[in-house]
This record gives structure tokens, C-alpha cells and sequence, in this order.
């Protein structure tokens, strides 16, 4: 049996006093109320709530003020509480279904507005010959975007409601809609969901040349960039800084992986740049990880220490707090505004007619096949060389090369068969996390003991130290499970499957015919 449609639209020819003057003639029905709204839509920057197929509205009036998360698809309220404004972060809500509800899908971010609405409401009941209600309309106008009504039925009326959704659709010919208000509202401002995301998706045609194709990656990798600049200045959640890192990173891995396509001077100048990024932004990020594992690090502790470790968390805030300053001073410089705009005026100019080098003049597709081969032969004879005994940096330069490889897959990956693609690169993500894990571990390990010199002018407790000196033991013990795990993750990676997979997709066509 097919659900009758809950949520209409009205064609915007059609003012909200003409549609209920067109209703008075179908049913009996009563304005309860009709006052002035404002709704504004949350979400995180990377759209977390809209992905999930959730939206978050703050609806104020001079009445009643509350949040509610609204199901995208269905309309149904999931969670709704009285609040006047909403908090940044899901941890600042009161316990309760909203806080549950946002908690996982949020995490670290931040609850942005996305656009604010002012709008006229009605409130309706549908009366039965008792002058029961038996259903009740919501009516929203919108300035500039129509009206919209939305059924609410009531326990024990149901059929009584499919009436009315009948009257609605087929009387008097209203639109049934599941999209939202916000997909309109953002399209009023040249936007729309979804419009943010760190994942790459760069389409290149494989017969492009390759410099013409490195400087599409380039643009993407900018404008990613130049889109978490502001959030990562303001501090505004952590996912900026993360997001402005990898992108920069990336960029570094680019140019120095998409190997002579650019002329040397050029990518000289530019990779010194990207360069002094990483390093200016790397100790507000390693701040910022402390922070966001803090909570990990309590939990690690016998409960006897857990509030002997507050102590740190204050000093790592205030350390943040001053880390954060200057970067954000950094980042307003003229001395970086006058370097990226050199990047971005680089990006722009037209190529010549013939590329600076052999490299430049090949198909993409061709450059990304040797780039990629390589890479991924290095990465395997590392892998090869490192035994029991070897050194941690060993492991580390590895983990470098794992990351390059990746890179260059997600550059190119629009060349290749998407599934198989994907495949490869979400091994490669397993063998890489455990070599990335060996080596948070020891640095944390190694900023705990640095923290604890620095400390110790702060007329510290003595149980403070003695709770770090717990938390550094348990880093050790996971940095040497991660270097024990090494071996299995990599049997993981190089399995036969893989191999045969890399081979295929990536090798000259002379070491293909060979196996």
C-alpha cells in the first residue's frame, strides 16, 4: 500500500491567503495561530548531518524557540528540545535524544548556520462534524521561495489524513515534495548541499597532457585550501587546520611526485612555500591531536590518576591557544598572501604550446602509470628491507612512501577502473594507518616527556607526573603493538590479489607479459 505524501509545496503564482480561501471550500478547518518564524539550518562545514540524511533547524518565534533534527527523506522529527540558540559543538548539548543523536555523526565539528529564513506560519486543525480535530497543517511562507505545507496526523485518524493528503494532491492540485526548503534556500545563494567535501574527485581525460592535467589537480588542491583558510584562522573547529594540512600535503607530494612537468625553477620556488606551511601549522595540529585524545588518555589511566591528568589538559589548551595565535598571524602575513597569490596567478596562466620537458608533453594517463609503478615498487622493496631489528626510522620513511603512493592514486583515480581503484587504495589505507599508528605513538610518547620538563615550573602535583608517567608507559605499549602488527598488515597488503591488481593497472605492458 503506497503512503499518502505528507509535505506539499505551493506554486509560487499562489499566495498562502488564496490556497486556505481554496481550502475553506474543501474542508472545515480553524487558523489556530498565525505568527512570525525564523528558521535557520545547521550543519558541520563538511555537510556530516545532510550525509546522514539529517537536518537540523533552529525555529524561533515569539512564542517558543527550539532545535529540532528533521529525517531528510521521511519528514519525521527525530529529536526536538526548547533552546533559545544552538551550542558550537554536539558535547556542549544537554543530555538527551539530540545530544545522542549528534554526537556520533559530528564528533569534533562544529554546528554552522547555513541559511536563515523569516517566514509566516499557520497553524491549522482539520475538523471533523464534532468540531474534533482530527489533523492538523502547517503552512509556511516564504519570502522568495513559495509555501510549504507540511500534515501532522494524529493517533487514531489516520485514514483521516489520507484524506486530506488526497484533497491536497488531487483537488487542489499541490506539488507532493521530499526535498527540503534548504535546497532551494541554498540555491538562492548559488549554492548547494553537499558543496564541501576533503575527499578528492578531479575528473581528467586520460589523453590530456600532463602538465595541463597537473595543474587541474593543483587548482583543486588550492581552492581546498583557500576554502579552510578562514575556519582554520578563526579556530573554528579542528577539521579546518586538518583539511588546510592535507591539502598542502598533498600539494608537496604533487610536486614532488608529478616529476618535470613544470619547469625546476618553478616547482623550486612553490614547494619551498608548501613547505614552510607544513611547518608552521604542524604545532597547532600535533596541539590540537593531544586535545582530541585527551579523553583517550584519561581512559587509559587506572581512575585513581584520571583527575591527576587535568593539569595537562590545561597546559596543552593554553600551549594550542598560543600555537594557534601565530599561525593565524602567519596565515594573514603579507609575506603568505603575496606567495599564494603567486601560486594561484601560476595555476592560471596559459601554458605553452609545447610542455618544458618530455614528462609535460605525455598523456596523463601515461605519467600517472610510471609515476605510480614506481612509487609502488619503492614502497614494496622498503617494505622487504625492514625486519625485527630495523630502526624506527626505517618504518617512518616507509610510511612516506605509502602516503606519496596514495596521493597519487587519489590524483588519478578517475583514470582507472573505479572499483578496482578504490580497492587498491583502501589496502593501502589499512597497511598505512598501522605505520602512521607506530609513529603517533612515539611522537606523543616524546611530547609527553618534553611536556613534563616544561611543566615542572608550574608548581605541578606530583601525582600529575606520575599520571603522565602511566600515559607515556601505555603510548610505548601501543607504538610497539602497532610495530608488532606491522608484519600482518603488510602480509595484508602485499597479497597476491593486490600485487596482481597493481601490476595490471599500473605496469608498463613489457613487465605485464613477463608474469
Amino acid at each position: 500500500m503506497t503512503a499518502h505524501p505528507l509535505y506539499f509545496e505551493l506554486p509560487e503564482h499562489i499566495a498562502a491567503e488564496k490556497f486556505l480561501s481554496k481550502l475553506s471550500k474543501k474542508i472545515n478547518f480553524q487558523i489556530v495561530s498565525e505568527q512570525y518564524a525564523i528558521k535557520t539550518f545547521y550543519d558541520s562545514f563538511d555537510w556530516r548531518l545532510y550525509t546522514a540524511n539529517i537536518l537540523c533547524e533552529l525555529n524561533q518565534s515569539k512564542t517558543a524557540s527550539h532545535i529540532s533534527l528533521i529525517d531528510r527523506n521521511s519528514g519525521e522529527c527525530l529529536a526536538l528540545e526548547s533552546q533559545q540558540d544552538v551550542p558550537s559543538f554536539s558535547h556542549q548539548f544537554q543530555e538527551g535524544r539530540l545530544k545522542t543523536k549528534l554526537d556520533p555523526l559530528l564528533d569534533m565539528r562544529a554546528l554552522l548556520p547555513l541559511c536563515q529564513l523569516p517566514h509566516q506560519v499557520y497553524q491549522i486543525n482539520v475538523l471533523n462534524k464534532d468540531q474534533k480535530t482530527i489533523v492538523r497543517i502547517k503552512l509556511e511562507k516564504y519570502e522568495g521561495l513559495g509555501s510549504r505545507i507540511s500534515l501532522q496526523p494524529l493517533k487514531g485518524y489516520e485514514k483521516a489524513m489520507d484524506r486530506v493528503s488526497v484533497l491536497l494532491e488531487k483537488s487542489l492540485a499541490l506539488a507532493p515534495t521530499q526535498s527540503s526548503i534548504l535546497n532551494s534556500a541554498l540555491k538562492l545563494q548559488g549554492r548547494k548541499a553537499k558543496d564541501y567535501s576533503s575527499k578528492l574527485a578531479i575528473q581528467l581525460d586520460p589523453e590530456l597532457r600532463a602538465d595541463h592535467a597537473s595543474k587541474i589537480i593543483y587548482r583543486d588542491l588550492l581552492k581546498a585550501i583557500k576554502t579552510n583558510e578562514a575556519g582554520t584562522i578563526a579556530d573554528t573547529d579542528t577539521e579546518f587546520l586538518h583539511d588546510y594540512r592535507v591539502a598542502v600535503r598533498r600539494t608537496r607530494a604533487g610536486l614532488s611526485q608529478i616529476k618535470h612537468v613544470f619547469p625546476d625553477k618553478v616547482v623550486a620556488k612553490h614547494a619551498s612555500f608548501f613547505a614552510w606551511l607544513g611547518q608552521i601549522t604542524g604545532a597547532t595540529r600535533d596541539l590540537d591531536v593531544y586535545l582530541l585524545n585527551y579523553k583517550q588518555y584519561k581512559a587509559a589511566l587506572p581512575e585513581s590518576l584520571q583527575d591527576a591528568l587535568v593539569p595537562l589538559y590545561t597546559f596543552l589548551k593554553q600551549k594550542q591557544k598560543q600555537a594557534q595565535t601565530e599561525l593565524a598571524n602567519q596565515l594573514k602575513s603579507p609575506n603568505y598572501i603575496k606567495q599564494l597569490l603567486a601560486w594561484e596567478q601560476y595555476l592560471k596562466a596559459p601554458l605553452p604550446k609545447k610542455g618544458c620537458s618530455s614528462a609535460a608533453n605525455l598523456s596523463i594517463k601515461a605519467l600517472a602509470d610510471q609515476r605510480i609503478w614506481k612509487v609502488y615498487k619503492r614502497l614494496i622493496k622498503q617494505a622487504e628491507a625492514i625486519t625485527e631489528h630495523s630502526p624506527a626510522e626505517a618504518l617512518h620513511e616507509l610510511r612516506k612512501t605509502c602516503k606519496k603512493l596514495r596521493y597519487l592514486m587519489e590524483f588519478f583515480q578517475s583514470l582507472y577502473p573505479a572499483d578496482e581503484v578504490k580497492e587498491l587504495i583502501k589496502a593501502l589505507k589499512g597497511f598505512q594507518s598501522v605505520l602512521g599508528d607506530f609513529q603517533d605513538y612515539e611522537v606523543q610518547e616524546n611530547s609527553l616527556k618534553r611536556f613534563s620538563e616544561e611543566m615542572m615550573t608550574n608548581k605541578v602535583e606530583a601525582n600529575t607526573f606520575l599520571a603522565m608517567g602511566v600515559l607515556v608507559q601505555y603510548l610505548d605499549t601501543m607504538r610497539n603493538a602497532a610495530r608488532h602488527d606491522f608484519s600482518t598488515q603488510y602480509a595484508l597488503f602485499k597479497q597476491e590479489q593486490n600485487r596482481i591488481a597493481f601490476k595490471s593497472l599500473f605496469a608498463p605492458q613489457a613487465e605485464v607479459k613477463k608474469s
